[in-house]
């Protein structure tokens, strides 16, 4: 305590006694002839509210089951409701197998878990055993311990990953369509045989590394650079947005030969010196996935390690177009999934003593979403016969991605409305896959830009450059 002392002929004022009042925190003592105020130490705000209090205070969340027993959480995967077409019977017997494996791995393995570490931003490690068994990655690519799917077998196990977590399916697909497909694309047998076996048993894992933070749509412009020595390469540079960067056994990276000023790829191992990845944080979609910066300080690359099939970025552009294949399907897998969600809450939510199921606008809705699924299944089906015999353009497979996006986009908002507040929790699957959309509605190039690749297929004319800017007239 410390004293401040008044004389004693001063009295206090009316606002003075008010204040000493209203403030307890003060106590007053009257010594010889004078008015001593003692100001108590007293305990801090965060003290305070450190007592005991009531249990009503600082109690965790009820378990969903708990709080909301109207409706089954996504934990339990609702099943597949959507093949109102009947496309199952387009697959072939493996394919419908290959479909049945993987629908019950996500459902079984990744449904319960999904949220928890969506919400955390993590990556669930121990998940990666039992899906090594299920002999998928790798895809298409035949030999070296991958399975040799066709094509369409790998597009319908992106959708069933998809349908169930898209931030699943995007690490995926980094892994398998983009850093095996391109090893397998573009390597050279060695690399195939040294690099493509543990891949395939998810013993080792992937990453792409393509976008830069100045260069995402304009990719073919990056900067990164690549520098002969006396055996091997220095790559100086940085990379942005690369999935499963932080954590991969081995990342394909491009970069800008030095000497020839086109785009060549590399191989680079996680242990490089020189090589930094740090995680991005605060995204809203595709939380599981650990994007990452990438930092390459004169990063070291033997000549073993630069892969033979890439010298320009129209070799590169072969790997976009299996990748962006796979991307259009997870754009149909993710909206299949919140549509089997929707079908199923709505017949076990009630109001007005009736099922949502049973009001005009909810079916109306459904509806639409349900057609909306048909449509991009059927593109997506015979985007996959063109690749399938070789005959599928950057155009074809541009518009594919675009139109699928828009139509993705529009039914997962459709179910966001029909789940109402429920629509907003992550439980319920609609919230988490209407954020983890916006991410591929972007990525693997944009709703635009992929529209403007189309654009130049079918008019022969390029309007991806602005023209240089002119000095204008003052009229």
């Amino acid at each position: 305590m410390f004293p401040l002392i008044f004389p004693s002929k001063t009295s206090l004022d009316l606002r003075s006694r008010r204040f000493f009042h209203q403030n307890p925190l003060f106590s007053f003592s009257r010594a010889h002839s004078s008015i001593v105020m003692t100001v108590e130490c007293t305990e801090t705000r965060d003290e305070q509210h450190n007592e005991p209090k009531s249990s009503y205070f600082n109690l965790p969340a009820l378990d969903v089951s708990i709080a909301f027993p109207q409706a089954t959480p996504a934990s339990i995967f609702p099943p597949c409701t959507s093949d109102y077409f009947q496309f199952d019977d387009l697959l072939t017997p493996e394919e419908q197998s290959i479909r049945m494996k993987v629908r019950e791995y996500m459902e079984k393995e990744i449904a319960p878990i999904m949220v928890k570490y969506w919400e955390k931003a993590e990556f669930p490690f121990d998940v990666l055993p039992k899906l090594a068994a299920l002999g998928i990655a790798g895809g298409s690519i035949k030999g070296y311990g991958c399975p040799g799917h066709s094509i369409t077998a790998s597009a319908i196990t992106m959708a069933e990953i998809a349908r169930v977590d898209a931030s699943f399916s995007l690490f995926f697909m980094v892994h398998s369509s983009s850093a095996m497909k391109t090893i397998a694309l573009a390597g050279s047998e060695t690399q195939k045989q040294k690099y493509l076996p543990s891949l395939a048993q998810l013993k080792t894992i992937g990453s792409w590394g393509l976008t830069e933070p100045g260069y995402g749509s304009d990719a073919s412009s990056l900067k990164t650079t690549a520098t002969k020595v006396i055996g091997g390469w220095i790559l100086e540079g940085q990379k942005r947005w690369i999935g499963n960067s932080t954590f991969a056994d081995v990342l394909v990276i491009f970069a800008r030969n030095t000497t020839t000023k086109q785009i060549n790829g590399f191989l680079v191992k996680k242990d490089a010196l020189g090589l930094q990845a740090n995680k991005i944080e605060n995204k809203i979609g595709m939380r599981m996935v650990q994007n990452g910066d990438i930092l390459l300080k004169k990063v070291f690359v033997p000549d073993e390690d630069k892969l033979p099939g890439i010298n320009s970025f129209g070799d590169t552009n072969k790997a976009l177009a299996s990748a962006r294949l796979m991307v259009a399907w997870q754009l149909i897998g993710i909206p299949i999934g919140v549509y089997d969600m929707c079908h199923r809450y709505l017949q076990e939510r009630k109001q007005f003593g009736v099922p949502l199921a049973a009001f005009q606008i909810s079916q109306q809705r459904l509806v639409q979403m349900l057609g909306n699924i048909q449509g991009m299944i059927l593109m997506g089906w015979r985007l996959c016969k063109l690749y399938e015999k070789g005959t599928m353009t950057a155009g074809q497979v541009s518009l594919g991605k675009s139109w699928i996006s828009l139509k993705a986009r529009e039914t997962v908002a459709l179910g966001r409305e029909l789940l109402g507040g429920n629509g907003i929790l992550t439980d319920f699957q609609v919230a988490k896959a209407f954020c983890d959309l916006e991410p591929i509605y972007t990525g693997e190039g944009t709703y635009d830009i992929n529209t403007l690749v189309t654009g130049r297929e079918i008019t022969g004319i390029s309007s991806f450059r602005v023209p240089a800017l002119t000095q204008q007239s003052r009229l």
